[in-house]
């Protein structure tokens, strides 16, 4: 059975930090790439960074310099890095599980609320 469990949302001010955790299980871990979508109250849902398992990652622009994924495979486990947080960033963001050679191999989490307001 494949789970992906995210922890570590919560409300923040801007300008604030959060790290946020997705702990799998029931896959190869080494075999996946992990990624991280956030998806906003009325907007569709957006890929964020992703991150293979040789440490090599990806940003979309908008979180580029302000986030930092890790994962450290080891544990399962894979790791967002949230600083300099604006309102903007306010979603709930979902971790994502998909295999480096089939694509039909794909998981994600429940979802963690991450909201930023003064």
């Amino acid at each position: 059975q494949v789970q992906l469990v995210e922890s570590g949302g919560g409300l923040v001010q801007p300008g604030g930090s959060l790290r946020l955790s997705c702990a799998a299980s029931g896959i190869i871990f080494s075999t996946y790439a992990m990624g991280w979508y956030r998806q906003a109250p009325g907007k569709q849902r957006e890929w964020v960074v992703t991150i293979i398992s040789g440490g090599s990652t990806s940003y979309a622009d908008s979180v580029k310099g302000r986030f930092a994924i890790s994962r450290d495979n080891a544990k399962n486990t894979v790791y967002l890095q949230m600083t300099s947080l604006k309102p903007e960033d306010t979603a709930v963001y979902y971790c994502n599980a998909r295999h480096i050679y089939d694509d039909s191999l794909d998981y994600w989490g429940q979802g963690t609320q991450v909201t930023v307001s003064s």
